[in-house]
């Protein structure tokens, strides 16, 4: 199975990098641009066909390793 864990910090949470990519994209005269917020994605391949106990062991290797649940929120997609 295919999996996809996204991590986004929380609205509020100051994200300095995404400060610095925004103002990048602004110096490359890209026009537009009225704010950047940067994450991580994990593309996981996971052995076994049972989606729940699938999207359950991903929930706690997220809130465990994957995102810091203080500041950052995560998503879970399981595809095939």
């Amino acid at each position: 199975m295919k999996a996809r864990v996204t991590v986004t910090l929380k609205s509020g949470i100051l994200d300095p990098q995404g400060k610095a990519i925004e103002g990048a994209l602004k110096s490359l005269g890209v026009g537009g641009v009225a704010s950047v917020r940067q994450g991580k994605v994990f593309d996981i391949e996971i052995e076994g066909a049972d989606r729940a106990g699938t999207e359950a062991a991903l929930k706690a290797a997220a809130e465990k390793l994957l995102a810091n649940t203080v500041i950052e929120n995560y998503r879970i997609e399981v595809t095939g």
